[in-house]
């Protein structure tokens, strides 16, 4: 199957330009912050050099790791979703589930490979630039050079091909077993998903509550309070699609009232909320990661500043490792929310083209893909926000003696305006392609 997993890639590339920039940005930051750990083992670098290339690598690697797996996962799963039909033709014809899910595994292991070749030009640039800014900190010394070598690699290799793999037989395995008509297909995944769910906030809340325990002045007193919030926005993500229909119960039928696109945008949601989950993760993730860290890093600077000392070179490494952070979970959350909401929208060109057939006009089509957005985005923020505080909280009272941040709300505003422009441009962007083909050549086309 592996012959025939190359040759599925070689027709078919444009299925697969999600997974392959998924995995080319998730090795490419794999390499670019695992070449620290090749810079930190080179010979003649000092103690205080090595343990700040050292701690940037295991910190943005380990997120990195996760960020990759939910990357890749995230397309792949909207990709095989869209091959159903197709799996359920080659089932018929006589392959079995182990057949598909090698060819779905090969596909996916030749596409990261080719992504990570490719991200090796772009993570040596990446790490050189992350090397210099440093230097520039006074957190390395001046004498230390820059070093690519087996450790960025291996690990580039590594991730992402074992993430693009497991991934791949995590998607498939549940479509091939709704193609084979197993029954209850979907709930072991439910309960997986719920189990998880509740882990994840249940260690978040403890993550949170444990800011308590540090002083005021403690380097570590913002990792409990981030990690906190991280897991909560990954639970809150977890139980979206029930928290969805539950939004839907308060304001579906004001919406619905509107006109034809949202009665059809709240009865499609309905239906859909379970495969939405897949858009709401990375919203809620990028909304709630990038509220609490970035308030807790302002909180922390005006903190030093009304103190009147200056940063050391430890504040100087936390903020760096801070903004670091923000900036590469942020970035990849909103690179998989376009990408997740691009895949599940495009799919979707079989039933705009009913819906038009039945009598929908492409206004109306478009009405309703908008008005779902607002609600995912709507959803989405108040998740997002409600994470972002149950971390921000308890670190502001700590270090400041305060409950409530005195930074301005404008920063929150900026984060919500861009995952809403995300959200929605994309969204109408994507139904408005679709909508380009003609309903009966929608409707009859293969999926």
């Amino acid at each position: 199957m592996f012959s025939l997993a190359f040759r599925s890639v070689r027709q078919r590339p444009g299925r697969f330009v999600g997974t392959l920039l998924a995995a080319f940005l998730g090795a490419t930051v794999t390499m670019t912050f695992n070449s620290m750990h090749d810079t930190a083992g080179a010979a003649g670098v000092d103690d205080r050099s090595a343990e700040s290339l050292t701690l940037a690598a295991g910190v943005v690697g380990g997120y990195g790791t996760l960020l990759v797996f939910f990357a890749i996962a995230s397309t792949l799963t909207v990709n095989v979703r869209q091959r159903e039909e197709e799996m359920g033709l080659l089932r018929r014809t006589g392959a079995t589930p182990a057949q598909i899910k090698r060819m779905i595994v090969g596909e996916s292991v030749l596409v990261a490979l080719a992504a990570t070749v490719l991200a090796i030009g772009p993570a040596m640039l990446g790490g050189r630039a992350l090397f210099d800014m440093f230097q520039d900190t006074d957190q390395v010394a001046a004498d230390v050079d820059f070093a690519f070598g087996p450790i960025a690699l291996s690990a580039g290799f590594g991730i992402t091909l074992i993430a693009a793999a497991g991934a791949a037989y995590l998607a498939v395995r549940r479509a091939t077993r709704t193609a084979a008509g197993a029954a209850g297909a979907g709930e072991p995944r439910g309960r997986l998903r719920n189990v998880g769910g509740g882990l994840a906030l249940v260690t978040g809340l403890g993550g949170a509550a444990t800011t308590f325990v540090f002083e005021s002045t403690d380097p570590a007193l913002m990792a409990p309070a981030a990690y906190g919030a991280i897991l909560l926005s990954i639970g809150l993500a977890a139980f979206s699609p029930a928290l969805l229909r539950m939004l839907l119960r308060r304001v579906g039928r004001p919406i619905g009232a509107l006109g034809a696109g949202g009665y059809l945008a709240v009865l499609n949601t309905r239906q859909r909320a379970a495969e939405l989950a897949g858009v709401l993760m990375p919203l809620v993730l990028f909304i709630g990661v990038a509220t609490a860290t970035v308030y807790m890093q302002a909180v922390e600077s005006d903190a030093i500043e009304a103190s009147g000392l200056a940063k050391s070179v430890d504040d100087k490494n936390l903020e760096t490792m801070n903004l670091i952070v923000v900036g590469v979970i942020v970035g990849f959350a909103c690179i998989m929310l376009i990408n997740s909401l691009y895949a599940a929208t495009s799919y979707r060109s079989r039933e705009f083209g009913g819906q038009r057939l039945a009598g929908a006009t492409p206004r109306q089509v478009l009405g309703m893909v908008v008005t779902e957005g607002l609600l995912l985005t709507v959803t989405g923020v108040v998740l997002g926000t409600a994470a972002g505080l149950a971390g921000l909280v308890p670190f502001n009272m700590v270090r400041t003696d305060t409950v409530w941040p005195e930074q301005s709300p404008l920063v929150w505003l900026g984060i919500v305006a861009t995952a809403a422009a995300a959200t929605m441009v994309t969204g109408w962007a994507t139904a408005r392609r679709a909508l380009r083909t003609p309903a009966v050549v929608a409707v009859t086309k293969a999926a």
